[in-house]
């Protein structure tokens, strides 16, 4: 019960700051680790694309594959640009930026590898999201394990403008798999 009333009172808040008609998630991420903060672009800006960080193959050593998402706010009327990013993993390297030619991110698609048992979990692999107006899709530069789920639904007003992600911390000698899970806030 605590859980549900800190997150209403988080989008209660987000909501003085930018109009939050919704939040994006989809239900097949793994649950490990913990939540980073909510970030969002700031106010009049929308997330026009995207970035993630993600470690290469590691051969026989320990896999995480996708560590951090990066978004990229664009500001109609100043033409300003900035980046907002959650929790970021140790491993890997940052992406080329995905960008919308026209629009803006509204949706998104996770690639999941689900548990290995006692293999090498990785978590997400990978990330698409569809673009506004056009429904062009721009697919990240991600990971091949795993498979892609079903798209979430779209902003049911506006466009994405904020994310959090769920991060597991490194684990020593054990099994680390980075992010696991991600939601997006929508706004107008």
């Amino acid at each position: 019960m605590l859980r549900l009333s800190l997150s209403t009172t988080c989008l209660l808040l987000l909501s003085w700051v930018h109009v939050v008609p919704g939040q994006l998630s989809v239900p097949y991420s793994t649950q490990w680790g913990y939540w980073g903060s909510t970030e969002m672009c700031p106010l009049g800006s929308y997330a026009v694309g995207f970035s993630i960080k993600v470690e290469a193959s590691q051969g026989s050593g320990d896999d995480t594959a996708v560590n951090g998402i990066r978004l990229y706010c664009f500001d109609p009327s100043s033409k300003r640009r900035t980046t907002v990013q959650s929790a970021v993993g140790s491993w890997g390297d940052w992406t080329a930026v995905k960008s919308c030619a026209s629009g803006y991110l509204d949706s998104f698609m996770l690639r999941v590898e689900s548990s290995q048992g006692e293999g090498d979990d990785t978590s997400v692999n990978n990330i698409k999201f569809t673009c506004s107006g056009t429904g062009a899709q721009l697919v990240g530069d991600g990971m091949p394990w795993g498979g892609w789920g079903r798209w979430s639904r779209k902003c049911p007003k506006g466009v994405i403008c904020g994310l959090r992600t769920r991060l597991e911390d490194p684990q020593g000698r054990g099994d680390d798999t980075a992010l696991n899970d991600v939601q997006f806030f929508c706004c107008k």
